[in-house]
Parts: C-alpha cells; structure tokens; sequence
C-alpha cells in the first residue's frame, strides 16, 4: 500500500509567516517612532484670536429692543483677519409686534493703512415676527441674507464705519434701509 504525501493546507504555512513579518515591522516601526519623536508644539492659534462684538439695549415707553452679538476674528497677517460672529435680537412694540432675529456672520476686514479698515459681512438671519394688533395675530418667518461692504475709521481696537447691504430689499429685509453706522471692537 503506497502512502499518499498530504501538504497541509496553504493558509498553514501562510498564516505563520504573516504573524512573523507583521510582529517584527511592529516591534521595528515602535522602536523608530520612539527615537524619532518630537515633543508635540503647540498651536499658536488661540493666542492670535480676538475677541469682541456688540451689546444693545433699548427700552423707553411701550418699547424694547435687545441686541447680543458675539464675534471672534482671526489676523491672518497685519493686512487681514477673518471671523465670525452670532447675533441674537429681541425687539416689541407693545400691542403691535414682537420680533426674535438670530444667525451667523461671517467677515473678512481688510486694512490697508492701519487707520482704514475695509470690511465684507455675510449675514443670514432667521426672522420670526409676530403682528399682535391683529386678531388673530399674524406670523411671518423667514430668512433674511446681507451682504455688507463697509468702510470704516480705525482706532487701536475700535472701528467706526458705515456698511452698506448690496442684497437690501425694501419689501422683505429686517434694516429700514442699506446704509447703516456700525462700531467694532476687538480685543
């Protein structure tokens, strides 16, 4: 009787080797990393942010009107600084209308003397208006983008301009008009 000579099967053989060669690269590519190492640096980028935005208040007879709008600007070098910002406005006329206004900005200031800043914003706003002298009471809520080109004069932190909405429209935007004063400090 003539024995047939079996091979084990493939993945035997394989197997073993693989667990080798993968142990030893481990074992060599550990030992690198750990000569190799630098000590991590640490990023300078919150050291550069300034911070700053706006507060308002407005309260007299039957009305009231409440601003907070947080920003944060990036320098990206002595010439220019991106940022953004978020914005939360109450207002009310007793017995006519109450409106919540609340979003994001976006902004980039450009100051090619250290006395002129140029600004471009980005807003979107979602405006939620209640008409309460009418029974029943009528609701608009919509979106209201801006997109504001402004100039303005710089003093160390502070920036007193004007902006002017390119996207302005009298039938459905929350500004009485496309030009506006504005202050900005960052610190």
């Amino acid at each position: 009787m003539m024995k047939l000579k079996t091979n084990p099967p493939r993945f035997l053989t394989i197997v073993p080797t693989c667990v080798l060669f993968l142990t030893t690269s481990l074992s060599t590519t550990a030992q690198n990393d750990s000569i190799t190492k630098q000590p991590k640096q640490k990023s300078d980028f919150w050291q550069k942010v300034q911070f700053g935005g706006g507060f308002g208040l407005s309260i007299g007879g039957d009305y009231t009107n409440i601003l907070i709008a947080p920003g944060a600007i990036y320098p990206i070098n002595e010439k220019v600084a991106v940022g953004m910002g978020l914005q939360y406005s109450y207002a009310e006329e007793k017995d006519f209308y109450n409106s919540h206004l609340y979003g994001v900005t976006f902004i980039t200031l450009i100051n090619p003397i250290p006395e002129a800043q140029f600004s471009v914003e980005l807003e979107q706003l979602r405006v939620n208006n209640t008409y309460t002298q009418f029974i029943p009471e009528i609701k608009e809520n919509f979106w209201n983008t801006g997109l504001f080109l402004g100039l303005g004069y710089q003093s160390q932190n502070v920036t007193f301009g004007f902006r002017y909405n390119v996207l302005y429209r009298e039938d459905k935007d929350v500004y009485g008009q496309a030009w506006m004063p504005f202050v900005r400090a960052y610190f």
